[in-house]
């Protein structure tokens, strides 16, 4: 019997509805729960073959036991490694060079430090800024938000260099980057289930965060042509990362789909906020990967001590027989003069 677990913070409708999914279609061969740990062994042993990750970001203890159990072959989705080294600003530099439109972005030094960090510390910092330079290059609108960051949290929408440095000199510890405004045409915030599955949902960014009224049902929103690019570009952005489970935004502005945020290992899937069609689509569409993927070999991450851990067989102390030649006859003819 395969084992799926379910880590969750305080969505409700999602893990009900996923586990409900995973052991209806399993056939009594895969069932799903949620995981319960506390303690964690050096020795733990392998407890499921698969945990959805949907909180780790948030509690460091969840995120250290995934790592443990990713060494004992359970496949985590998302894995917690890239997760752990990923952040929105190396995203979109590497997302530019895979050919994604993104606007032009600035990572930017944190206003605040940590209290053992000097100006000694800071020896190989600009200074001052070259805040003219960064907004010639960014221009009005911009965005100023975390470069690790998600749920809308600490953003900010800057119309001068005055509100600017008025909302980073409140960003604290946080590294920030300030991104172009995209004045966009129409919204869309894609789900991508495995790397191939994709669902475009046409979405309102100025409706309140998580109160079901940014998800809109239009048909047609976009062009077949502009459809297929946005769901390739999506693919493409995944695929670079590895998320089996992500969503993806896309600001768009005279035909060109600007991908404005793709770091979302563990997105909105509760249904009083994504609603009714969308919730069913990603829980039908997370249940089929997981239950194919049991049943055919999830693609196995390359950690460097795989190799280490898992060498391939020994070849055989004793060789296998080699053939002895053929007798030769007794009439075989000798060389002709």
């Amino acid at each position: 019997m395969k084992k799926v677990g379910i880590l969750v913070g305080r969505e409700e409708t999602f893990p009900e509805s996923i586990i409900k999914s995973i052991n209806e279609k399993g056939a009594s061969k895969v069932t799903a729960e949620m995981i319960t740990v506390g303690g964690i062994r050096l020795d733990e042993p392998k407890r499921w073959d698969v945990i959805i990750d949907r909180i780790s970001h948030e509690v460091p203890y969840y995120r250290a036991m995934l790592k443990r159990m990713a060494l004992e072959g359970t496949y985590i989705i998302n894995n917690p490694f890239w997760w752990s080294a990923d952040d929105k600003f190396f995203n979109f530099a590497l997302a530019a060079k895979i050919g994604v439109a993104i606007p032009k972005t600035v990572l930017l030094p944190q206003q605040e430090y940590i209290k053992d960090i000097t100006s000694e510390s800071l020896r190989n910092l600009e200074f001052p800024i070259d805040w003219e330079g960064i907004i010639d290059h960014v221009g009005f609108p911009a965005f100023l938000k975390p470069h690790d960051g998600g749920g809308w949290k600490n953003v900010s929408k800057i119309h001068s260099l005055e509100e600017l440095w008025t909302e980073y000199n409140q960003s604290g510890k946080l590294c920030m980057t300030l991104q172009e405004g995209i004045e966009y045409d129409q919204f869309v915030r894609c789900y991508c289930v495995g790397k191939e599955k994709v669902l475009i949902m046409p979405y309102d960014p100025s409706k309140p965060y998580l109160s079901g009224m940014q998800y809109v049902n239009v048909e047609n929103y976009l062009t077949p042509e502009l459809h297929k690019r946005v769901e390739q570009d999506v693919i493409t952005i995944c695929k670079a990362l590895g998320y089996d489970l992500n969503t993806v935004e896309f600001a768009i502005k005279d035909g060109i789909p600007y991908a404005i945020d793709f770091m979302n290992p563990a997105p909105d899937a509760e249904l009083a906020s994504v609603g009714e069609t969308n919730h069913r689509w990603i829980v039908d569409n997370m249940t089929d990967f997981i239950l194919r993927k049991l049943e055919e070999g999830f693609d196995t991450p390359e950690y460097r001590w795989s190799a280490m851990l898992n060498p391939p067989e020994k070849q055989a102390k004793v060789k296998a027989p080699v053939a002895k030649p053929a007798a030769k006859k007794a009439s075989t003819k000798k060389a002709g003069k």
